[in-house]
């Protein structure tokens, strides 16, 4: 797993996230209780801290960096997509960061707002409260109405059942189990996690409402 110190600052993850062993967090990085970080992902605390809050998810292949003596500092629930780029942005409660988006230097990105995928968000720039920013330059097009805020959340809250499954059952398996002519047993004790997300996804979608869990 790629944890790396750097000038005597070591990344911190609370026991309850999941840090996947091809993900790469080098010196001042600090994650909250319950996130999920994917395999690619790369967070670079060395000119700079990343503080990431509970309940957060960044997927794959995303990137982390800072100037020196700034902070990338995400509040409880954000919620970053494969292969978007943070560049010493601040973001508030349950910000939503599509796929391949970039957020630049001192961005302020308030609470539960989103940004779609592909988008720019440049330098110093202010995005308030539960608006959506679509892209290159980002521009405000709205708000974030309830029908899309509900998505966000669903996706958000699925998100943060995947840790506790991946420390259950996600395991490295060899090369020959893969290339066998028959599927084997891997060797996983812990069964169910894909039939417990399923359920969970059913139940919210059901629900109407969903809640998160920070």
């Amino acid at each position: 797993m790629g944890f790396y110190s750097f000038e005597g600052r070591a990344p911190v993850v609370a026991p309850s996230s999941f840090v996947h062993p091809e993900a790469t967090l080098i010196g001042d990085v600090e994650v909250g209780e319950g996130c999920y970080i994917g395999p690619g992902a790369r967070l670079r605390g060395d000119w700079g801290r990343i503080s990431i809050g509970p309940g957060c998810n960044i997927q794959e292949n995303c990137v982390f960096h800072v100037k020196p003596d700034e902070a990338v500092i995400l509040g409880p629930s954000c919620h970053i997509g494969h292969g978007a780029i943070l560049h010493g942005p601040r973001l508030g409660y349950h910000v939503v960061v599509g796929m391949g988006a970039v957020i630049m230097d001192e961005a302020v990105l308030e609470d539960e707002c989103c940004i779609a995928a592909g988008a720019l968000v440049s330098s110093k720039v202010l995005v308030p409260s539960r608006k959506l920013v679509v892209g290159n330059p980002g521009k405000i097009v709205g708000e974030i109405h309830n029908q899309l805020y509900q998505f966000m959340t669903w996706g958000t809250a699925l998100y943060q059942e995947l840790p506790a499954s991946c420390h259950d059952s996600m395991r490295e398996v060899s090369r020959e189990y893969v290339f066998a002519e028959g599927k084997r047993d891997p060797g996983v004790t812990a069964t169910g996690s894909r039939e417990r997300l399923a359920v969970v996804a059913k139940g919210l979608m059901k629900s109407g409402r969903v809640v998160l869990k920070f």
